[in-house]
């Protein structure tokens, strides 16, 4: 008969053993994970494309969606927004500045902004280069 071969009783024991199909969780020596809390949120990228003359053009419209997709989602995080060109994501090149000031603000100018920078507010404290 083809199942008293002796693979398959070996493999009968195997999985009796572990509790499958059983029901108990405390028995079986393979359990999901007992999770109590849930994980935290993880950072995902979107790769969006796009048509553009040069290097700068396209550094514009990439500046100006990322922008205009901020106005619209909050929550997204701008200050990762790259640009790369569609065949080289490892020449990614950051959008935002991102400098981090002294009360743990970020600037969120555009990269290589002329000047040094400012904290919010009227005769806000400056840091960067321009001090």
């Amino acid at each position: 008969m083809r199942d008293n071969r002796a693979s398959h009783r070996r493999q009968r024991r195997v999985v009796s053993g572990l509790g499958a199909g059983r029901g108990d969780r405390e028995d079986a020596l393979i359990a999901p994970p007992r999770r109590t809390i849930a994980r935290p949120p993880r950072f995902f990228t979107m790769h969006l494309g796009f048509e553009a003359a040069d290097q700068t053009a396209a550094r514009e419209l990439a500046v100006a969606y990322a922008e205009a997709l901020g106005v619209l989602r909050p929550e997204l995080a701008l200050g990762a927004a790259a640009l790369s060109p569609a065949d080289a994501w490892h020449r990614a090149e950051r959008l935002f500045c991102g400098a981090l000031g002294p009360d743990g603000e970020r600037c969120v100018d555009v990269a290589g902004h002329p000047g040094f920078h400012h904290a919010p507010g009227p005769g806000g404290l400056g840091w960067g280069d321009g001090d």
